[in-house]
């Protein structure tokens, strides 16, 4: 929508309110809602402003001790919320409403470093440095419920009914029941500028997922975000409740943001070789299994150099990196054999039992990141792994040869963080971070996460108490 589009819109009395929004450390929206003329009259020019608080807070909207960029110390003032005016998107599920997204700014009108959307802006802008794009999309997968989020609150989260009683994994029938709800998501998103192209059952019991068209990565994380906000607010009209946890429950597959990555220049995928590469990496478009060994009909080219670079940066730097895969706790009880979540590092042309899986050809030839969780925050999974890919471009690193088999039973690959604390420390001591993201950044972000793994230790569960009440 365009800012023309927009007064027009008001004038007529279709829109009358404008959220104005920003994305916080844990990927949410947070922000305001304001007239539409106060909006236009004021906030288009001059923007608007949030507590500084809003970066250092915990899911609970408790402030945190311990950061520099906000603190009681300086009393926690403002921070400006600049508004990226191509962000404007009506929100069609919300009567009269539009939102449009926000850069967190200083006074000087600085980009706050440590703030999600900055965080990507600056590996965006080390990528156009070297004259490249980037295309990507987000796969998310949710449960969803048949209670509200009231009644889900006010059951402790326990004894939830999933939409269906059976897994529903492309079936047809069962997501046909959860239709009025899905059907208003892919409407609802397309009218608001997330362009989706499909919905399926997932996996497990009232599980499903939605495929994205791919965008330009800072398009991509807004659309995400919006994606995930308004999922929520469809879900409680129709009176259900979804839940984006890694690992929702023991025994149920866990919940993924799948990332699709390639790079372009000048409308060519440099992911993609031409015959003359000696680098061509030959892959495969048909399979099939005999006598336990994958038979592969090698046809057309494949990997260039960059791509082989890139996915050995991939590779190599993704284990420290992990925390903006896996940013909660329960991220790392998605990573189970079996379960569909990757556990050891390792690449292949469409394995789905390896952490980076390539698939297409062509213009759609691309990586597909396997790692992150459907609780990642989309602005820190993005600049991670155009971090540890540019890395692995400016030290002309290489992926090594494509695994073959089951990379979840296979012992000589190495893991992949096993918990937060794990993912914390690596990321702490991580080089390539500090160089990437700044000091200030991985200091901030690895606060977070220890914070939320001593919040974590000093709960008592219910696990705790099923265990040791009577027994001990």
């Amino acid at each position: 929508m365009t800012l023309a589009e927009l007064r027009r819109q008001v004038r007529s009395g279709h829109i009358d309110t404008i959220l104005v929004a920003f994305p916080d450390p844990f990927g949410r929206l947070v922000g305001k809602r304001f007239r539409a003329d106060f909006f236009l009259d004021s906030v288009v020019k001059h923007g608007t402003h949030g507590c500084s608080y809003l970066l250092t807070v915990n899911l609970d909207m408790d402030p945190l001790d311990g950061f520099k960029v906000a603190n009681w110390a300086t009393g926690f003032g403002d921070f400006g919320f600049r508004p990226d005016m191509d962000t404007l998107r009506v929100l069609p599920w919300q009567a009269g409403a539009a939102m449009v997204l926000c850069d967190f700014v200083r006074e000087s009108g600085e980009l706050v470093a440590e703030a999600p959307r900055s965080v990507l802006r600056r590996q965006l802008d080390l990528l156009a440095k070297q004259g490249q794009t980037c295309l990507c999309a987000s796969e998310l997968e949710f449960y969803l419920f048949n209670q509200t989020y009231h009644a889900a609150h006010a059951s402790g989260y326990r004894d939830l009914q999933p939409s269906s009683d059976y897994r529903i994994d492309y079936h047809l029938m069962q997501p046909t029941r959860d239709e009025p709800l899905m059907r208003a998501i892919r409407n609802g998103m397309c009218a608001a500028r997330v362009p989706v192209e499909s919905s399926k059952g997932e996996w497990s019991r009232g599980q499903h997922e939605i495929n994205f068209t791919c965008a330009a990565p800072l398009p991509m994380a807004d659309m995400h975000a919006v994606f995930k906000q308004g999922v929520r607010e469809l879900a409680e009209q129709h009176g259900k409740a979804v839940t984006f946890m890694a690992k929702y429950a023991p025994g149920e597959a866990g919940s993924s943001c799948h990332i699709h990555m390639s790079l372009w220049k000048r409308g060519k995928n440099l992911f993609w070789a031409t015959d003359a590469d000696p680098y061509a990496l030959r892959i495969t478009h048909q399979e099939e299994v005999m006598r336990n060994k994958v038979m592969r009909k090698k046809a057309g080219p494949g990997g260039s150099k960059l791509f082989r670079q890139f996915l050995g940066g991939l590779m190599k730097y993704s284990p420290e990196l992990c925390l903006f895969f896996g940013p909660t706790i329960n991220s790392y009880k998605r990573y189970q054999p079996g379960s569909w979540a990757p556990t050891r590092m390792a690449w292949a042309v469409d394995n789905r039992t390896t952490g980076f899986r390539v698939v297409g050809h062509g213009g759609s030839f691309r990586i597909e990141n396997r790692m992150p969780g459907a609780d990642a925050n989309p602005y820190l999974a993005f600049a991670a792994m155009l971090a540890a890919g540019m890395a692995g471009v400016r030290e002309g690193l290489d992926c090594g040869p494509e695994y073959r088999g089951n990379a979840y039973v296979d012992p000589k690959l190495a893991r992949l963080p096993s918990s937060l604390r794990d993912a914390t420390d690596h990321f702490e001591k991580s080089k390539l971070a500090r160089a990437a993201f700044g000091d200030d950044v991985v200091d901030f972000y690895t606060h977070h996460a220890r914070l939320e793994h001593e919040a974590f230790s000093n709960a008592v569960t219910d696990w705790e108490k099923q265990r040791y009440f009577e027994q001990i």
